[in-house]
Formats: structure tokens, sequence, C-alpha cells
């Protein structure tokens, strides 16, 4: 009998556990669905986001595009990408061009002037320091869906 109790105790700690606080899962087939779920939220922009979660000095943020976006810079924000699906150029660096001050700390224009581009795809994971000049290309007729990450920097 007492074998039962203990083997029940056991049972019950691990049953009762909580996950820590700020735990988060999201499924790799939730995540699959993201252009799904996203495209019919699109705006004028071909843009679609959304706030899958926000942890104090950092979020997380789904996003889909069917078309280029503003480039911009971020004065102390640094963006992870980590691409869902689809394929996009990254302009990365150089000078936005007619930049403008959109929000505190946020510069957003047309384009980029002297950057490097690269080409992203499925799985590629992307680090882009605060300060500096960035642009998602999406080709004519092409979808494009990637997570953010972003992350407040002092």
């Amino acid at each position: 009998m007492k074998q039962i109790v203990v083997i029940w105790f056991a049972m019950a700690g691990v049953v009762m556990a909580a996950e820590p606080a700020g735990y988060v899962r999201w499924p790799a087939a939730e995540l699959k669905g993201l252009s799904k779920k996203l495209g019919p939220k699109m705006n004028a922009q071909k843009l679609a986001t959304q706030q899958l979660a926000k942890f104090g000095n950092h979020s997380l943020m789904a996003v889909h595009r069917e078309a280029d976006g503003e480039a911009e810079v971020h004065e102390t924000q640094v963006d992870i990408f980590i691409v869902q699906g689809g394929e996009a150029g990254l302009v990365i660096g150089g000078q936005v061009a007619g930049g403008k001050t959109t929000a505190p700390g946020e510069i957003r224009g047309p384009s980029i002037k002297g950057g490097q581009n690269t080409r992203l795809g499925p799985g590629d994971v992307v680090h882009i320091p605060a300060k500096t000049a960035h642009q998602v290309l999406v080709e004519p007729g092409k979808q494009f869906t990637y997570l953010i990450v972003k992350v407040d920097t002092p």
C-alpha cells in the first residue's frame, strides 16, 4: 500500500507541475499555416502582421507579404527573421533613400541606396542589428511568410 501512495504522489507531482512563467510553444503545424491565416488580413501594401507575444525587451510577430516592404531602420531594435515560407530578396546596409521618421526611433522610405542584396528562403534565419537599413523585396505574384523577433536594445 505504501508503494501505491508513493507512486500516486509522484504521478500527481508530474501532472501538477506547471510550465515556467513566460514559456510559450508554437507548434510547427500552427506556424506552417501562417500564410493561409494572414493572407486574408492583408492591407493595401499587401502586408499582414500578427503579434504573437511580447516579453519584456523582446516580442514575436508573424508577417506575410505579397509585395515589397518599405526600407526601414530601427534605431533601438534588433530584428531576427525566421523564414517560414516563400522566397524574397533582402537588401541590407546602405542608407534609406528619402527616409523619414515615422515613429520614435523608426525611419522608413521607399528604397535603400548602397545596400547588399541577398535571397531568403524557408529555414533561413537573419539577424539585423539596430541602426541597420533593411528592406524585404517580394517578386510579383510571390508570397513570403516569416517570423520576426524584435529585441529592444539599450
